[in-house]
């Protein structure tokens, strides 16, 4: 009966991975569809009363009960949809793709059986996780946090597998009042087993710490939101969202207090705003804590750039390692991949008054966004297309698997390249001219960006995109860095100001070009031009030039100081005066 009621269909468009957008749809949406819904009346709804200090639950009730207690008075709630129930509930949806699909089994077995509990509870925490696990819980826990214990079985999973992939569990969500709660990787833990021994067996068991920061008030109803999915293509799914209710029994509260003052003003939307941005930068300590690792030894190699390339065998394989983890950590897994979108949302913003609240959600791509500014002073933009852009690492990556395979390489006459260099930046000023009119369009010109498809969406895509991405990834094979040199807007707009860069500190020879053209043949992008000099607008500080230039096997003005110290110090005393003295 509950799966009856609770079931309701919902034609969404949801992102594998794209957390910050779920979670600023849920916050934004909610909250304004509420305020709406109370200002107007709409629903039964009417604008909150005044109301009392919330109520509280007595710390020092502490108890051990057996699981038919618990389950009985309502500390354990319970959502039961067995495969029947499921395949009714998305054949009432009216959709032909997910009725031709129907969950497989006899139609009594059982879909998923949830059930929920919030163990925070003194009585409930040490009844179901046993004296030792409780105590261990109650030290994780910060103040004024909860913790819910989730118990499923059944076919279907309610944590699923994408929180490890992108670290946050998006088939449930904690919902009360005008809140909803998604939950992080960071905010869960197992459980092996629960303490009562007439429990029946759960196939998950798994802890979930409720941040202090959301509102949520343990005392008042919530309930457990399940989204129900089901594959409906490729790539495509439909949904179908479940409550399980619950409210903690009345034993377990204090007395009430009647009401001195009236309750504070609900928080404004400013507040709201920031109180999700700050949530999630605490939320992803770790991972800015490792892209804060990537840029000190970024900063590093380019401070002391001499000691890094001295060895050339050693450089590249560091290199190598770091575009690795610029593609694995920081793009697949991650999701921080800048975009030239980011820019047009910048000027957008600009025009229409500016806040920072809506770039500071995304922490990775907001740091990235501070440090390229930061690189572009110094050293211009090769800081991140050479080394923290994941689409660029995933074409060296690819190119250099090439050359293993012996894969020729196709080096353009040097007057072709030149002029194939304009086409990045008429892209990219055809994009900024566009977004000033529409920014929507905009974002979907903006596709000429592989990004979306081969990074975030990891190729996960309709085929166009994905058949565009893969043929810049083939041409690459033959043209290093192809779709860099010649077609990346985000690329343009970062060499438009690589001018004004501080520092010049990659060395050259007074020979370099004239005759000599090893740098340039055996430059990744070709960014150095035949008469010697590196143009500063394509350089990507691969930090090659600077590997040859102290190289005792290519370079010519290495090779002739170091014969000319072996004739020295080879030659008879008598003819070498400073010896003889």
């Amino acid at each position: 009966a509950e799966a009856e009621s609770g079931g309701s269909a919902h034609d969404l468009d949801i992102i594998s991975g794209a957390t910050v957008t779920v979670m600023v749809i849920d916050d934004s949406v909610v909250r304004a569809g509420l305020k709406v819904a109370r200002a107007l009346g709409l629903g039964g709804l009417a604008t909150k009363a005044p109301a009392g200090p919330p109520r509280e639950i007595d710390l020092e009730k502490s108890e051990l009960r057996n699981w038919s207690a618990l389950s009985g008075d309502g500390s354990v709630r319970r959502l039961t949809i067995d495969i029947g129930q499921i395949n009714s509930a998305f054949a009432e949806t009216g959709d032909a793709r997910a009725i031709s699909r129907p969950e497989p089994g006899d139609p009594d077995d059982t879909y998923i059986d949830l059930q929920a509990a919030l163990v925070s509870v003194p009585t409930i925490g040490r009844s179901l996780l046993g004296d030792r696990e409780y105590q261990n819980l109650t030290e994780w826990l910060e103040p004024g946090e909860h913790a819910l214990l989730l118990m499923g079985r059944g076919v279907y999973s309610f944590k699923g597998s994408g929180y490890v992939r992108g670290g946050i569990f998006d088939r449930f969500q904690l919902i009360q009042g005008d809140i909803s709660a998604r939950f992080f990787d960071k905010q869960h833990r197992r459980v092996l087993d629960l303490g009562p021994g007439d429990a029946p067996s759960f196939t998950e068991l798994d802890l979930f710490k409720i941040p202090a920061d959301i509102g949520f008030e343990p005392a008042e109803p919530f309930r457990i939101q399940l989204l129900a999915q089901r594959a409906v293509g490729a790539v495509e799914k439909t949904f179908l969202t479940f409550d399980l209710g619950y409210q903690l029994p009345e034993d377990y509260l204090l007395p009430t207090v009647a009401p001195l003052l009236p309750a504070a003003e609900l928080e404004s939307e400013e507040d709201a705003k920031a109180a999700l941005w700050q949530r999630i930068w605490r939320d992803k300590a770790v991972e800015i804590a490792g892209l804060g690792v990537m840029l000190s030894v970024l900063t590093v190699v380019f401070f002391f750039q001499m000691q890094a390339t001295r060895h050339e065998r050693a450089f590249f394989w560091f290199r190598m390692g770091f575009l690795s983890v610029s593609l694995v950590w920081l793009g697949w897994m991650m999701n921080a991949q800048l975009s030239v979108v980011n820019l047009m949302a910048l000027a957008a913003a600009l025009q229409s008054g500016f806040s920072w609240d809506a770039f500071l959600l995304d922490p990775l791509v907001f740091i990235q966004w501070f440090a390229v500014a930061a690189a572009l002073l110094f050293w211009g933009r090769g800081a991140y297309c050479g080394w923290l852009c994941p689409f660029g690492a995933l074409q060296e990556l690819t190119n250099r698997i090439g050359r293993v395979f012996r894969i020729p390489q196709v080096e353009l006459p040097w007057g072709l390249h030149e002029r194939l260099w304009a086409l990045k930046y008429m892209i990219f000023l055809g994009l900024f001219g566009v977004s000033l009119g529409s920014i929507a369009m905009a974002e979907a010109l903006a596709e000429i960006e592989p990004f979306k498809t081969a990074i975030i969406l990891k190729f996960v895509r309709d085929w166009p995109f994905v058949v565009f991405a893969v043929a810049l990834l083939i041409v690459g094979l033959f043209v290093e860095r192809f779709y860099c040199r010649y077609l990346c807007p985000l690329g343009a707009a970062l060499a438009i100001p690589a001018r004004i860069r501080m520092f010049d500190w990659l060395k050259r020879y007074a020979t370099c070009g004239s005759p000599c053209q090893t740098c340039a043949n055996e430059c990744p992008v070709e960014a150095i031009h035949p008469t010697g000099e590196i143009n500063p607008n394509e350089c990507i500080n691969c930090l090659h030039c600077q590997v040859l230039y102290q190289s005792e096997a290519k370079c010519p003005v290495v090779i002739r100081q170091l014969k000319r110290r072996a004739s020295v110090g080879s030659a008879p005393a008598g003819d070498n005066p400073s010896a003889a003295a």
